[in-house]
């Protein structure tokens, strides 16, 4: 069947396909406890989330030093892996990223996490094949800026008016308005639906099923 608007298909990985929002939020709160500084509340953590780990918590953790940053990031990785085992793709994942492949679209991953975190992430959900190509905040500027698309379009050869980014959180649709590509949101994430749909993104998916069935039909 011929592509209607798009060729290449790039994704946020947590809050999108992995349901790991709250585990995140939860580790910065955490990271944030074992230094004694304020913690912050879970709308302000998983604001944050779909940033590099450094701009993340600066954000998060406003009052600190920045010499201090790696000690806050080593508590946030220490509780983020004490329970990665038990995050897992949100239902109906494995099986629309399956569809889109055999419909013969290009896919991609433009996510906040590190390359050691996605390769894991991706190893453990048996996903790496999917992928033509992705992108971590620890290789280039993390979001909005608009590297991330940029370098994957030029990678794969894809024009930004044939691509587009599906993401859970501003931080994903600013980057896709930044890049000059289009933008997909999902509400079942890290950030409201409001602040989502006033970014006009082409399409607002509630869950997998809706975003996959307008993918398989519009894209």
């Amino acid at each position: 069947m011929a592509r209607e608007q798009f060729d290449l298909i790039v994704f946020d990985w947590d809050g999108t396909l992995m349901d790991s929002t709250v585990h995140i939020t939860r580790s910065i709160q955490s990271a944030c406890r074992d230094l004694g500084l304020p913690v912050p509340a879970d709308e302000a953590a998983s604001y944050v989330i779909g940033l590099g780990l450094r701009d993340a918590l600066q954000i998060a953790a406003p009052t600190l030093d920045p010499s201090d940053y790696p000690r806050l990031a080593e508590r946030y990785r220490f509780h983020y892996l004490v329970k990665d085992q038990t995050t897992e793709l949100f239902t109906g994942v494995r099986e629309m990223l399956q569809a889109l492949r055999d419909q013969g679209y290009l896919l991609g991953v433009a996510t906040g996490k590190s390359r050691v975190g996605l390769n894991r992430a991706l190893d453990q959900s048996r996903l790496t094949s999917l992928f033509d190509g992705t992108r971590c905040a620890d290789e280039t500027f993390s979001k909005p800026h608009p590297a991330m698309l940029h370098e994957l379009t030029r990678e794969l050869g894809q024009d930004v008016t044939r691509t587009v980014m599906v993401g859970d959180t501003t931080h994903d649709l600013q980057m896709a308005i930044n890049a000059g590509v289009a933008g997909i949101a999902v509400t079942y994430g890290a950030h409201p639906a409001a602040a989502l749909a006033a970014l006009e993104p082409k399409f607002v998916a509630p869950n997998v099923a809706a975003l996959s069935a307008w993918l398989l039909e519009n894209a």
